[in-house]
């Protein structure tokens, strides 16, 4: 069965739900009945028609449908009907109108704390809803004091969006991250100090743009069309070769050269590439990938290993089960478990220690991929250092009294290095691009990046 079909009879699915609590469950059979018969009489189809039975056990389309499915011949006219009038395209225009916001009202805000420079903040964007279209945030001190305000209206994509209610809050979330990266890059430091008067600002154009550029997300990039892998050293007529970039060695617990010098277009770091690193225990056969074109060094992860880690050296967004290194640790953001402390029949509670609101936790991930230590962040923030944090490794010499904070601002988890001396890695997943004095992590070998002078 082709996804398409697949993703079809998911969304006929969604939109019969729709349509029944709408009380509308003809249309609903029908477009059961229609998605079950239009496809291959599987595991997926059997489901559907068994939604449409249960909705109306008399149906005579879903009849045909079954029919259908087991190969019976009939007059099967109704059910063609059905199939055309519900094809893919009215399916798609049918759940818009159930995703179309149906709130005249304001939506929920986002509401955080947020650490800066040694003191908390609190960080709070809301919604006014469409009968007053715009988007507030404010920017507290001391407890209560407005150190900042930034609005937005939305007043004309109210027509243009097909989904209004997403559209909001994505402007919000995005609202509220630039109010958050502007706090981190001091730019209401003045202000703070008293030295110049906040207030509210206006804007006409959306952050968006201004969030993609600073919050970098390194996992989950853009894969470009495969490449042709050198998996081989380079053979001795190729070492003449004039470099095309340099690799210098910043850290190695095994020797090696001080600097690798690819001269090809596309060079592999592995034990058996271009770029062996000698001496790494940690790195697989074919680690990474890095491409010279136009111009512009990529780095690509190969997934075969332990993965490649580009230092960051601005706040980068999250996903779960992403991994970052401090100093030598390993560390995996994690989604908290499902609660489950409910009490027993009686009823009676189990007795623990007090539990606060959690966001998300970090995992240590040891040598071998057992875990080590685990720690939930204290409602949406946790810090990891030598001296200070809710993770301290006081035995690690490159992690710093105060390393690094993880936090989820406005549904995202934010990682931001704390002006460290060894830095913070992020695992790459897919393609970045490098530039002139990136650094990488390959095991415990550290590169920097060189490129030429233009």
């Amino acid at each position: 069965m082709s996804d398409a079909v697949s993703a079809s009879r998911q969304r006929a699915k969604r939109v019969a739900e729709w349509l029944v609590g709408k009380e509308r469950p003809d249309e609903a059979v029908l477009i059961l009945s229609a998605w079950a018969a239009a496809g291959p009489s599987d595991n997926e189809g059997q489901a559907l028609l068994a939604d449409a039975l249960r909705i109306d056990p008399s149906s005579k389309e879903a009849q045909m449908a079954f029919e259908r499915m087991e190969g019976i011949k009939g007059d099967h006219s109704a059910l063609e009907a059905a199939i055309a009038a519900y094809d893919a395209a009215e399916l798609q225009r049918i759940e818009r109108e159930f995703t179309k916001p149906t709130f005249r009202r304001a939506q929920m805000g986002f509401n955080n704390n947020i650490k800066s420079k040694g003191n908390v903040y609190h960080v709070q964007t809301e919604d006014s809803g469409l009968d007053a279209p715009h988007i507030i945030t404010h920017l507290f001190a001391d407890g209560g004091r407005v150190i900042k305000s930034h609005k937005r209206s939305y007043a004309e994509a109210i027509a243009s969006e097909e989904d209004i209610a997403a559209y909001v809050r994505s402007l919000m979330k995005a609202q509220h991250m630039e109010m958050v990266l502007a706090l981190r890059d001091g730019r209401f430091d003045a202000i703070i100090e008293g030295k110049e008067i906040g207030g509210m600002q206006f804007f006409d154009e959306p952050p968006r743009e201004d969030i993609i550029k600073r919050v970098n997300k390194l996992a989950g990039g853009k894969r470009r069309e495969p490449k042709p892998r050198i998996s081989q050293v380079p053979e001795e007529s190729e070492t003449k070769a004039q470099p095309l970039y340099k690799l210098v060695v910043i850290r190695s617990l095994e020797g090696g050269p001080d600097a690798y010098y690819p001269t090809t277009e596309v060079a592999v770091i592995g034990s058996k590439g271009a770029i062996p690193l000698i001496g790494e225990r940690f790195c697989h056969e074919e680690e990474a990938m890095l491409i010279l074109q136009e111009g512009r060094l990529s780095l690509e992860d190969l997934e075969g290993g332990n993965g490649v880690f580009l230092r960051i050296n601005s706040p980068v967004a999250l996903e779960m089960n992403d991994e970052f290194i401090v100093g030598d640790q390993l560390m995996r953001v994690e989604a908290n478990p499902v609660p489950d402390d409910g009490p027993d029949p009686d009823p009676t509670y189990f007795y623990s220690s007090p539990k606060w609101p959690s966001a998300f936790r970090v995992v240590q991930v040891l040598e071998g991929g057992s875990r080590g230590a685990c720690v939930v962040a204290q409602g949406n923030t946790l810090q990891i250092g030598s001296a200070v944090g809710d993770l301290v490794f006081a035995e690690d010499p490159l992690v710093d009294h105060q390393h690094c904070v993880v936090e989820e601002q406005a549904g995202v988890v934010i990682l931001t290095d704390l002006g460290s001396r060894s830095g913070v890695f992020v695992r790459v997943s897919g393609e970045c691009d490098l530039m002139e004095g990136d650094e990488i992590l390959v095991g415990r070998t550290r590169l920097r990046i060189h490129l030429p002078s233009q």
